[in-house]
Parts: C-alpha cells; sequence; structure tokens
C-alpha cells in the first residue's frame, strides 16, 4: 500500500520525536510519504494532490481537528466517491481530537497508532456520513465557498468562544480546557443577544425555529470533550445519519446554568432539553439566518462572520480506516 502522511509540526500533543517514532512505525507497513504541513491551507492543498493521485491509497492525518478538516476537505474537493477516493486514517496529535475519538480511537497517538496498523491488517474501514456549509443563493454570503467538517459545526455563541480561544493562542497560550472554561464565560458577559436570539432555522416542508442564540450542528456523538468527560449535545447524532441539530433561544443567567450543568451531566440517551431548547435528529437540508452577522465555526475553527449558512448532510461521503 502507498500511503502518504499529513503531520501538523504544531499539533500540542505530539513532539518531533514522537511523530519520527511514528512514522518509522507506519513505514514499516507500507510504502510511506510523509510531509510537515508548512502554512495554513497546506493539509487540505496535499489532500486534493492525494485525491488527484493514481496510486496512492490511503492518507494518514496525524495532527488535531483542524489537521484532519483540511485533510477531508482536500480530498473532497470534486466531491465524495468513497469507492474511489484514498482511505483516510487519523492519528490523534491535538488537544481535543473529537473525530479521532467518536471514531472509537484510542486519544493518545502511539496507541492510535498501533490501532490503525491492526485496522490495515484486518481490513476493517467503515463508510461515514460528513456535513456540507455553503453560503446562501441572494444573500451577502453566497460567494463564500462549500467547506466539508467531520463533526460539528456552530453559528453564534459557541462560535464566539471558538473565536476568543483563538485569538488567545495567537497571543502565545497554550490550548487548554481552562482555557476555553474561561473565554465562554466572556462570552457569555458580552454577549449581546443571548436574551433575544437572532438566528433562524429554515428546513423543507417544516415551521421555521427563530429567536436563537446558539445553533450546533452535530455529525456524531458526542459534540466535545472536556478533558476526558464526553458531552453530548445532540445524543442522537451519528456518523451514519444526516446532521442534528441543538438550539438554544435564551442564555440569561439561569438558563446558562442550566444547560451547561445538562451538558455536563448528558449521556448518549439524554442532551440539554427544556423550554427554551430545540433539538432536530437527521436532517439532510437546511439552512440558519442571522439578523445580524455572528460568528461560525467548523470542526472548532473559526470561520468570521456569517449572516446566512446552508447545511446539507451527506450520508457515506468518506472511507474511513479504524
Amino acid at each position: 500500500m502507498r500511503a502518504l502522511l499529513v503531520a501538523n509540526p504544531a499539533a500540542t500533543t505530539t513532539s518531533a520525536r514522537t511523530r519520527d517514532v511514528l512514522i518509522h512505525a507506519l513505514a514499516s507497513e507500507m510504502k510511506l510519504e510523509a510531509v510537515t504541513t508548512e502554512y495554513r491551507g497546506h493539509a487540505r492543498d496535499l489532500g486534493r494532490r492525494a485525491a488527484e493521485s493514481r496510486d496512492i491509497e490511503l492518507v494518514v492525518a496525524l495532527g488535531g481537528d483542524g489537521t484532519v478538516n483540511e485533510v477531508v476537505n482536500g480530498l473532497l474537493h470534486d466531491g465524495p466517491d468513497p469507492e474511489r477516493l484514498p482511505g483516510l486514517a487519523v492519528v490523534p496529535g491535538g488537544s481535543t481530537n473529537v473525530f479521532a475519538r467518536a471514531l472509537g480511537l484510542p486519544n493518545d497517538a502511539v496507541e492510535a497508532t498501533g490501532a490503525l496498523l491492526d485496522a490495515l491488517r484486518e481490513r476493517r474501514e467503515r463508510t461515514v456520513g460528513l456535513g456540507l456549509a455553503a453560503g446562501v443563493p441572494g444573500t451577502e454570503d453566497e460567494s463564500v465557498p462549500a467547506r466539508w467538517f467531520t463533526f460539528c459545526a456552530g453559528f453564534g455563541f459557541d462560535a464566539g468562544v471558538v473565536g476568543r480561544v483563538e485569538q488567545q493562542r495567537e497571543r502565545g497560550k497554550r490550548s487548554t480546557h481552562a482555557l476555553y472554561v474561561r473565554q465562554l464565560m466572556r462570552q457569555f458577559l458580552e454577549e449581546p443577544n443571548r436574551r433575544h436570539g437572532t438566528v433562524t432555522l429554515e428546513r423543507p416542508g417544516a415551521d421555521p425555529v427563530t429567536d436563537l442564540v446558539l445553533s450546533i450542528v452535530c455529525n456524531t456523538s458526542p459534540w466535545t470533550y472536556l478533558g476526558n468527560r464526553p458531552l453530548y449535545a445532540s445524543p442522537k447524532a451519528s456518523f451514519d445519519t444526516a446532521l442534528d441539530v441543538l438550539g438554544l433561544s435564551r442564555l440569561s443567567t439561569p438558563a446558562i446554568a442550566r444547560y451547561a450543568t445538562q451538558l455536563l451531566t448528558s449521556t448518549p440517551e439524554r442532551g440539554p432539553h427544556g423550554k427554551h431548547a430545540t433539538t432536530l435528529h437527521d436532517l439532510t437540508d437546511f439552512t440558519l439566518h442571522s439578523k445580524v452577522p455572528l460568528p461560525f465555526q467548523m470542526d472548532g475553527d473559526h470561520l468570521g462572520l456569517r449572516t446566512s449558512v446552508r447545511f446539507t448532510g451527506v450520508r457515506r461521503a468518506l472511507r474511513v480506516i479504524v
């Protein structure tokens, strides 16, 4: 098997020595080309190169969820085709690694490499669904290019938290769960729309859901992790279905205390719920519109401000080695 390894040197939990050990282990089992990313978007370019090649059978992403997202968008540049495109394997190297953990992989890079080699020997793989977000025709965001996401997207409050964390990381702060909690509290204190949301969800054949402050789109469950604790925003979300949505229409102090507690104690059977919570399951096509520009994120990557986003849930989009 010929494989391409895409390694992010800035991955927070893998050192250069660890990467060398992992590359050596993988190279013992396959014809491996290892490339270290050098700029934002490099992993996407490498994924596209692999998709357009005639002989690369597997792309291994060594890094966090951002690296995986770029590789996936490169592989699917011309659309999903699981039978033709190279398969994807993930070795987690970021601070959270939601996609890898949702696939059932160990969160330790060395253990995950061992699991990957076992899966290749036993020819274990699955084809997973993905989400696609794009600009909406007739709006100021219509020219925004479509982009795939592997586990979640957010429009509004949670995307604002992600944006704050990225600002702190650019200032030299380490990506830790404590950093996320601090930025969440700051976003809450400064959120201008927390009592009266500006987001409307529209979908074919149903009444719109209005006045949302927070809208989380999930492609799998759990939504994320706080340390080793999984958090289930949409417990029914699955790689085998389309997209799920959790929407909250109020984030007053009592409301956020209630929903935060529900999220921290969530289980695979029960997530946040209540008078101001909307949960929708297995949506293939819907749009989020806002009266004002709001932060938007996908797979933990802040993408700036948007006023509208169209979502598509695509089943069986990508072949993954597990």
